[in-house]
């Protein structure tokens, strides 16, 4: 039954040599390290050896942000982020002030400010987790509104 549901894989584990012979599941139980490694297989993640290898993640265009929200609760989504792909912390700073204030992570790639921001020009300081740091500088517009979408002319270096 295992074999007749994963087909596809049976055959990408054949083609490429893998055997279940070294894995230690029961009958019952699906060998893990052999999906795995058909699965990369097939999907391009591993070469014929069945290593498992990384691809790099190219981003066309800048990174760009989606504000929702209301006047007191300003959620900002983060797109298009190339580097290590993930934000480590984000700060916010309006045109009439001097300070950054620290945004806090709402849920995914979602962050949230508290701060009274309807319409004004923003910059956003975004560090990703392998270190980097850039300064979006007025990338969100005077009179912008909730639910809109900016892009900048800035992206992240792709990680090594």
């Amino acid at each position: 039954m295992f074999v007749a549901l994963l087909g596809w894989a049976a055959l990408a584990v054949a083609a490429h040599g893998v055997t279940t012979s070294s894995s230690t599941s029961s009958s019952s139980s699906p060998p893990t390290v052999v999906w795995q490694r058909a699965h990369a297989t097939f999907y391009g993640g591993a070469d014929a050896s069945g290593t498992m290898g990384t691809v790099p993640c190219v981003r066309r265009g800048g990174v760009r942000f989606m504000i929702n929200g209301h006047d007191y609760f300003n959620l900002v989504l983060v797109t298009n982020v190339a580097g290590a792909g993930s934000i480590k912390s984000m700060d916010v700073k309006s045109y009439d002030s001097a300070d950054w204030m620290p945004m806090a992570r709402n849920w995914g790639a979602n962050w949230h400010s508290m701060a009274y921001l309807s319409g004004k020009m923003l910059s956003f300081r975004v560090t990703i987790t392998d270190g980097q740091t850039l300064v979006f500088t007025n990338v969100v517009p005077a009179g912008w509104t909730f639910g809109m979408t900016f892009a900048s002319n800035l992206q992240f270096k792709p990680s090594p």
